[in-house]
């Protein structure tokens, strides 16, 4: 596991803005899992840092990515199309080390993973509470992007998700992992049986068990 002072953070210009990056590294890295945060939050999203927190002890090196309009200073993130350009800005830096790299993350930067996968090489895709639709609005399903991936993808979904129940999900080339109980992001209600300490593990366990799984 990575310690507090092996952290470091790198600004790295993009065609979007400056965008950082936070790396929690591993002692012998095999490689690279690089997560980006929501529209409505940042990388102190709980399952990012427990993700950071867990992985660099099983040879993966964490990055987490922080968007452009969030090293701003903005509380709204911009169109689909401007952030798919910040995370490839990001990507000739998170390949930098070598090693294969996994692209992810959680709500909107799940879907930008899944659109950017293929033209960047991706090693796969891990996508955090996909959001398969707005809440209440079904028929605006944006599984296609989740479909045209083109590389392993895992799907770690709660299973109260208003963006998307488990069982709404598409049948197709990625795996589903629900989190019982979980919202969007994998808060659990005080009275449920999963406990919130359960629940970050079985996110950072499944992770851990895909990513070893992909070589």
């Amino acid at each position: 596991m990575s310690t507090e002072t092996d952290v470091t953070t790198e600004t790295v210009g993009t065609d979007a803005g400056e965008a950082r990056i936070t790396w929690h590294p591993a002692g012998r890295a095999r490689l690279v899992l690089a997560v980006g945060h929501g529209a409505g939050g940042g990388i102190e999203a709980r399952d990012l840092q427990a993700l950071a927190r867990t992985l660099p002890a099983h040879g993966v090196t964490v990055a987490l990515v922080e968007q452009p309009w969030r090293v701003a200073g903005k509380k709204v993130a911009p169109a689909p199309k401007t952030l798919d350009t910040g995370w490839r800005g990001v990507w000739p830096a998170l390949a930098e080390p070598g090693l294969p790299v996994v692209s992810g993350g959680r709500s909107a930067g799940a879907r930008v993973a899944c659109r950017t996968a293929a033209e960047l090489g991706a090693h796969g895709v891990l996508a955090l509470g996909f959001p398969l639709h707005p809440p209440g609005r079904p028929e605006r399903s944006r599984a296609d992007e989740l479909l045209g991936t083109g590389v392993p993808t895992l799907v770690v979904q709660g299973g109260n998700d208003p963006f998307g129940r488990p069982a709404e999900f598409p049948g197709g080339g990625f795996r589903l992992v629900e989190v019982p109980h979980a919202d969007h992001g994998f808060a659990v209600p005080k009275r449920a049986e999963t406990t919130q300490e359960a629940a970050l593990e079985i996110v950072t366990g499944t992770v851990g068990e895909w990513v070893a799984s992909l070589g």
